[in-house]
């Protein structure tokens, strides 16, 4: 290991015990377990700073945070696996004296073949950890995939393709009852017959020039040229709002995460 590199690792772990010292200092008389509560404090901090140095270049401090987290996330979703669907399912039907030893409720009579499958198919995937063995886990991974992908093309084709067809067929008159109606009745607020139908025209010249770009069996040009470059527009800033609405999710996180530094760490009242 490099001597800049030792001097570096030393310098952080002073500073995390003088921060450590200090917090545990300020929360000394506020609570009863404040060495705990200071060090978890100054942990989070260091493991925060040490995802944003990333911001720098990779590093040793960064590859621990990253190491740690995808670690505490696989280990948290097996307990959580093992805890609710193998004690808080299968062992109330599998044993009574299993159910006893969990604390769960026995369910007598209720277990049946259809239990053996997943029990099964869980077991063959252990199998994954013999190197001689490990390729017959593959049977219960195509099971996993294939019915997981079956189930979500399912709900996928429902939400992303059936439901978005059904939503852009909107009336183009909204309430339509002659022009002397609509002109008496004039409403500019966002109810109204003329701004929902203006927002049902922008649908459907917005659908229509979209799927009129993505149609090549034709020249784009003329007048269906132009319905090809609206259709442009319309993409661009559909995806241009979709990004940023992403981005507002990520910029969230990130005023989260420096509250965290300024408020709960630093002890700055913002």
């Amino acid at each position: 290991m490099k001597k800049t590199t030792l001097i570096i690792m030393a310098g952080v772990t002073v500073l995390f015990l003088l921060s450590w010292i200090i917090k545990a200092l300020a929360l000394e008389g506020m609570q009863e377990d404040y060495i705990k509560k200071a060090f978890l404090v100054t942990f989070s901090a260091f493991l925060t700073l040490s995802i944003l140095s990333f911001l720098y270049r990779d590093n040793p401090f960064y590859k621990f945070a990253e190491h740690l987290f995808v670690g505490v996330s696989a280990a948290f979703w097996m307990s959580m696996g093992f805890w609710s669907t193998i004690v808080g399912n299968l062992i109330p039907r599998l044993s009574q004296n299993l159910s006893v030893f969990f604390k769960v409720h026995y369910i007598p009579g209720d277990f049946n073949f259809r239990f053996y499958i997943p029990v099964i198919l869980g077991l063959l995937l252990l199998m994954r950890l013999s190197r001689n063995y490990g390729w017959i886990s593959r049977w219960s991974l195509a099971f996993i995939v294939g019915t997981t992908a079956g189930l979500n093309f399912i709900r996928y084709l429902r939400s992303d393709f059936i439901k978005q067809i059904s939503a852009t067929f909107v009336p183009l008159l909204v309430d339509w009852q002659g022009t002397g109606h609509f002109f008496s009745n004039l409403d500019l607020s966002a109810s109204g017959q003329l701004v929902m139908m203006l927002a049902n025209w922008t649908i459907f010249l917005g659908v229509m020039s979209g799927i009129i770009y993505f149609f090549f069996s034709k020249e784009h040009t003329g007048m269906f040229g132009r319905a090809s470059r609206f259709g442009i527009w319309v993409l661009m800033i559909t995806f241009g709002a979709s990004f940023g609405y992403t981005v507002m999710g990520r910029i969230s996180l990130l005023v989260g995460r420096i509250t965290f530094l300024f408020r709960d760490w630093l002890g700055f009242n913002i």
